[in-house]
């Protein structure tokens, strides 16, 4: 019996590792471009988000790292409404709200959207992400500028950085002041080599190595600032250009990172991602057709107020869901393709749309 009982325990055991390490296996995936194209993660720390340089920013077709910003077309049509058509928001009042819309839209209530009408709509959108951003910055500046004398030094900036990052304030502030080693994890030193770069680049001429709040607006968000946004367009050029040149070709604008892809699902994201980045590549981004993308171009692209960009967006929004090739949304064809415009299906899209209008 104590042998029959040994045998089991050890069984037992065996079978418990097994169970763990199949687990492990199936949650330790592996590094690939399908897990990380999406969005970057964004730390959930409120106080290090107020000070950071957001990885997203919204009405730019283009993130930070270079991928395409996925809910670009929901941002410029919605603006600062697009909260209300999350996930679990009910699908009558979505409705009802893109019908409001589409009126807003309609400027010359002939119940049809113009090329025209959508580029105004979009510029207007757009603006409002912009003033959402600089009332946010208010409280980030104020966050970073205790004393409130209107301007921080990059040290001030360093010290409330490291104390988001969960670094003792105090002794912080007294390592800088006597140029002691802040000994840091090689991850933090290198966020900190990049801050610093962007916090220089930010402070207008002449360079004081101060930033004031409107300076501050464009180290956090780079398109309110024509030097910044040039700024961000060389860093995403630096990062996808192979051969040093400083152009990107589109072998190297849709060549995914590093990584493996561990199933047939996931190749498949990858696949329809290369086809997404050589379409806006060939079709948007190079604007002279040569196959070379270079930094005037791909800061055309991502200049947010420019008009021309807006009139080719609005122009793109509506061949997506003009479904009799007239050159204009109808209410119907919106409500019909609501998905591409708010990231919400309304199923009875079609139910007393003439009524309700």
């Amino acid at each position: 019996m104590a042998v029959w009982r040994n045998m089991w325990s050890r069984n037992l055991l065996t079978f418990c590792v097994c169970v763990f390490l199949v687990l492990h296996a199936i949650n330790a995936r592996p590094a690939n471009m399908s897990a990380s194209k999406d969005k970057v993660p964004v730390s959930k720390d409120k106080d290090e988000n107020e000070i950071l340089p957001p990885d997203h920013l919204n009405g730019l077709k283009m993130e930070r790292d270079g991928h395409l910003n996925k809910d670009f077309h929901q941002e410029v049509f919605l603006g600062k409404d697009m909260e209300e058509f999350d996930e679990d928001s009910e699908p009558r009042r979505n409705r009802k709200k893109l019908i409001e819309i589409f009126t807003k839209v309609d400027a010359n209530k002939d119940r049809s959207v113009s090329a025209k009408e959508m580029q105004r709509w979009i510029m207007e959108k757009t603006e409002e992400h912009f003033l959402e951003a600089q009332t946010e910055n208010k409280n980030s500046f104020r966050a970073v500028d205790p004393d409130g004398d209107g301007h921080v030094t990059w040290d001030e900036y360093r010290v409330k950085f490291l104390a988001s990052k969960g670094f003792n304030e105090k002794e912080v502030a007294e390592k800088i002041k006597r140029n002691e080693d802040l000994k840091l994890d090689e991850e933090t030193q290198e966020v900190l080599e990049s801050l610093k770069d962007r916090w220089f680049q930010a402070d207008n001429h002449p360079t004081d190595q101060l930033l004031n709040e409107q300076e501050f607006l464009s180290f956090l968000h780079p398109e309110h600032s024509r030097g910044m946004l040039q700024y961000m367009v060389k860093e995403i050029v630096r990062d996808l250009d192979q051969d040093g040149d400083k152009k990107l070709t589109v072998s190297e604008f849709i060549s995914l990172p590093f990584g493996t892809v561990e199933n047939q699902h996931a190749q498949d994201v990858d696949d329809d991602w290369v086809k997404e980045r050589k379409k806006e590549f060939e079709e948007v981004i190079d604007a002279n057709r040569d196959g070379i993308v270079t930094m005037a171009e791909l800061e055309e692209y991502m200049d947010p107020m420019n008009e021309h960009n807006a009139l080719n967006e609005a122009k793109q929004m509506i061949a997506v869901a003009d479904e009799n090739q007239n050159r204009h949304l109808e209410l119907e064809e919106i409500l019909r393709y609501s998905e591409y415009f708010t990231g919400s299906k309304l199923m009875d899209y079609a139910r007393n749309v003439h009524e309700e209008f």
